[in-house]
């Protein structure tokens, strides 16, 4: 037994689901570009709806932090740190967040 409230549960079902969609339109993008767009909805760019599902991902794991699922250090971190440690591991990345090459 998880011992998770049915509130508990939904809001990582939330989370799951957001996170997919993320996947789902960073894969139209690799195939497509960022331009690029439905046939039945041209005035709507995957840049657009990349951005659309990251802020829905980032709405629910803030309210995850809010109702204690999560303690949400993620939102106090150094994220210029972060990434430096992510670019350790990139081949094409040229800069950090605060100018640089980040690599340190």
């Amino acid at each position: 037994m998880t011992k998770l409230t049915d509130a508990e549960a939904e809001r990582l079902a939330m989370l799951a689901e957001e996170a997919a969609e993320v996947v789902q339109i960073v894969g139209k993008i690799l195939r497509h570009g960022y331009d690029s767009y439905h046939p039945l909805q041209p005035d709507v760019l995957n840049r657009e709806l990349l951005d659309d599902e990251l802020r829905d991902l980032l709405t629910v794991a803030k309210r995850m932090v809010g109702e204690g699922d999560v303690e949400g250090n993620f939102l106090l971190a150094d994220h210029n740190a972060a990434w430096k440690r992510k670019l350790r591991y990139t081949h094409h990345q040229e800069v950090a967040l605060t100018g640089g090459d980040g690599r340190g």
